[in-house]
């Protein structure tokens, strides 16, 4: 997992041959703010969605902590303030569901080891061996959801 700003997105480029383009991407977009929901974005390797919502209780987001085998994740903070909860995938122990290839995802019911917030200007990285539990918080958050294939 990389939490970073996007002013450092740079350092990241070399991680994944798509983060140069996926970051660019970003860095490209103007007004996000005003972005409707829905895919802005839709590259060989890359996806790229807007997604607006209204945040929801720790407990909520903890009933379905989530990874995905196919993608790496980058979340982009537009507005508000998100939490989310991670922990190792190698860690999880009580699967919650099967895995959901159309969707690639997977969830667990495990909790995470830690919690950490995303405010504007903000991005998140997720691997496939990092579980997730996004969307914790108050009032409206909006942000850009990359997916890149791996």
């Amino acid at each position: 997992m990389i939490i970073d700003t996007l002013e450092n997105a740079s350092k990241y480029f070399n991680v994944h041959p798509c983060f140069r383009e996926a970051f660019e991407f970003i860095m490209g977009q103007s007004n996000l703010e005003k972005a409707e929901d829905g895919t802005v974005g839709d590259f060989e390797n890359l996806k790229a969605f807007v997604a607006t919502f209204q945040g929801v209780s720790k407990e909520t987001a903890l009933s379905k902590v989530e990874c995905h085998d196919k993608n790496i994740d980058i979340q982009y903070c537009i507005k508000g303030k998100e939490t989310f909860g991670w922990k190792p995938r190698q860690k999880c122990v009580l699967p919650n569901g099967d895995y959901n290839p159309e969707k690639d995802v997977r969830f667990f019911s495990d909790a995470p080891d830690l919690f950490f917030e995303l405010t504007e200007g903000q991005f998140v990285v997720f691997f496939p061996e990092d579980v997730h539990a996004p969307m914790i918080g108050e009032g409206e958050i909006k942000k850009l959801v990359l997916k890149i294939k791996i």
